[in-house]
């Protein structure tokens, strides 16, 4: 029995207890061991939950967008949310309610990661995310968004696995590997990915509606054997060999 079971049980043998008699048809709030929204959001609200929340839907920001993660609920939060209710079969009205918060409930685990994708196989460096270009919490954080990104393009791609090779460098790691010295694998939100039951090609086409603004793949140098994924201030996409075409203001040598 999860945290939330156990809570709601809690709550109901307290109330017979205390004798207070609840109408069959009340729908006691909802909790979860990870995080519990305690209100309706719509656009317009802010707030921290605004800003968990877009980190569930970060995944959800239409074809070569990016959702800020900035705590305001605005247009572009609305029709992320909108997206998550059309994949999940939900009433699409970009508002977030009980529905759309039990089923974030449903796909996220006590430590808050989504339920098919874990922090341990984002990080095959060490145990605690330090010593990369940026703090050990902010890589793990970044981490967490990139999770809950490749869960939206896992149920896009029809729920069928996707495999994670590799993600979070320490600087020292990524010598090793011989990565590039500006790899956004030391920032903790790159994960390169496997083939997999998909292809590449595949998986390189579809993270282009899932909010990754960095895609690297086969044909572009050093990557026709794992798919790159990650996020940056500006758009770099090139996997020629998938039709994926080079966009951006700007080079960068080979992420590996």
């Amino acid at each position: 029995m999860n945290l939330r079971s156990v809570l709601s049980l809690f709550a109901i043998t307290a109330a017979i207890g205390a004798g207070v008699v609840t109408p069959a048809s009340a729908d006691p709030a909802p909790l979860d061991a990870c995080y519990t929204w305690g209100r309706t959001l719509s656009e317009g609200a802010s707030g921290d939950d605004v800003r968990q929340l877009q980190i569930r839907v970060a995944g959800y920001p239409g074809y070569g967008g990016v959702l800020a993660l900035d705590g305001q609920f605005g247009p572009g939060t609305k029709a992320a949310v909108t997206r998550f209710q059309q994949a999940y079969g939900l009433g699409a009205d970009g508002i977030a309610g009980p529905a759309t918060f039990s089923k974030i409930y449903e796909l996220q685990d006590n430590d808050c990661t989504p339920v098919n994708f874990t922090y341990d196989e984002l990080n095959n460096c060490n145990s605690d995310w330090s010593g990369g270009n940026v703090s050990a919490a902010t890589a793990r954080a970044n981490a967490l968004v990139s999770m809950w990104k490749l869960q939206a393009m896992r149920h896009a791609m029809g729920d069928r696995p996707i495999d994670v090779n590799g993600g979070f460098r320490s600087v020292s790691c990524n010598n090793a590997v011989g990565g590039a010295p500006a790899s956004r694998h030391l920032y903790g939100d790159a994960v390169d990915l496997g083939a997999g039951s998909q292809g590449f090609c595949a998986l390189a086409r579809q993270a282009r509606n899932h909010g990754f603004s960095e895609i690297l793949g086969p044909g572009y140098v050093g990557h026709d054997d794992h798919v790159h994924v990650a996020h940056r201030s500006t758009r770099f996409w090139s996997a020629p060999s998938c039709g994926v075409s080079r966009e951006g203001v700007e080079e960068l040598p080979a992420d590996r």
